[in-house]
């Protein structure tokens, strides 16, 4: 069992040792499929051999593909040459094979990182849970709170909108950046991931402007017209309340204040700047306030608020009044059940709320 759970283990490194294993053991299946249809063609008819082909497609990388699809392809053909009644038959069975062994290459050819379909997935699942892992908020101190959600667009499990959070070690001080790629879904996802691993390497390190303008030269040196982002990035002292806002090029912030009469409401905060990767100096302008008990800072993306055709401070008036009744009903999954009253899924959305808790 040691063994095998080795040999498992190099097939999902891709090594070459693992693929003439795993390409030892497909053809051995084809050959002992092959004398069992040659003695007993009703056991193992040619559809059968489709089934080698099959795993192969999960198994192998194109190369040794290959080598499967010929021998599989040239026992499949013999058995059904010597076997067959009729010419009819032989000829409708060696087309659809013929046309499926085809298939099968082109799609194996068509995988630019050069393994197998499933390992390919794991290593985009891999890299989208990471993503994501780095955006996860740590547990803040008593009194404070954080709820996010991400929908991507369509529904798919890639999305260009992602978060990166940070608290120091005296749990003083947090840092929370929502940025989103131009584009949607699995389009914007690779740029994502790039610029991702960029914000996540400086957070903490660089704060206030200085982050951003870090931000903007990273992209800038992607010298492609298509990359660039809008982000916002709000640094909270969890001691005082103190907060700085920076945006680029974002939707504007909302900022929660409870009323007297225990109606409150979102208002706009005025932080603004030009989204990163289009100019040089983004022209930044912070936002400064102090979150006091009761209070919240909302941060959303603009597939929450935009719809085409449409104006976008209609859609920020239509996120107020959604937010504060999400809101209202309290601070636990109301970033959910504001993304969950988007009226459209053709762009991906993203809300992160952080607030003070009420004396």
């Amino acid at each position: 069992m040691t063994w095998v759970r080795d040999m498992i283990d190099q097939w999902r490194s891709g090594t070459q040792q693992s693929q003439l294993v795993a390409l030892t053991a497909l053809l051995v299946g084809v050959l002992v499929s092959f004398v069992v249809s040659m003695l007993a063609y009703d056991w193992f008819p040619l559809s059968g051999f489709f089934l080698w082909l099959l795993a192969g497609t999960l198994l192998l990388r194109f190369g040794p593909l290959v080598v499967l699809a010929l021998a599989t392809s040239a026992a499949a053909i013999t058995a059904r040459l010597t076997v067959a009644e009729s010419a009819g038959s032989r000829g409708a069975g060696l087309v659809i094979l013929v046309l499926f062994v085809a298939l099968v290459l082109y799609v194996s050819s068509r995988q630019r990182s050069g393994l197998p379909t499933p390992l390919s997935e794991a290593l985009l699942a891999d890299l989208r849970d990471r993503l994501n892992a780095q955006g996860r908020v740590p547990e803040l101190p008593d009194g404070w709170s954080c709820e996010t959600a991400m929908v991507a667009a369509h529904g798919v499990g890639y999305a260009g909108d992602f978060m990166v959070a940070d608290l120091d070690e005296e749990e003083q001080l947090l840092d929370l950046v929502l940025v989103d790629v131009v584009g949607k879904g699995v389009k914007a996802a690779p740029s994502a991931l790039l610029l991702a691993g960029a914000i996540g390497g400086m957070v903490g390190a660089l704060r206030g402007p200085r982050l951003f303008e870090a931000a903007n030269a990273f992209l800038l040196r992607q010298h492609s017209a298509e990359t660039f982002a809008t982000a916002v990035h709000v640094s909270v002292d969890l001691t005082s309340g103190e907060y700085t806002v920076l945006s680029a090029g974002h939707p504007p912030a909302l900022r929660w204040h409870p009323g007297a009469d225990g109606v409150g409401a979102w208002t706009v905060d005025s932080a603004r700047g030009t989204a990163l990767g289009i100019l040089d100096d983004p022209g930044l302008e912070a936002a400064h306030g102090v979150l006091g008990p009761g209070h919240a800072l909302l941060f959303y993306t603009d597939g929450v608020v935009e719809e085409r055709g449409g104006d976008i401070d209609d859609g920020i008036r239509w996120l107020q009044e959604t937010a504060a009744r999400a809101f209202g009903r309290g601070a636990a999954g109301a970033a959910r059940r504001i993304v969950h009253q988007v009226p459209r899924g053709d762009d991906d959305r993203a809300v992160l709320i952080l607030s003070r808790t009420a004396r």
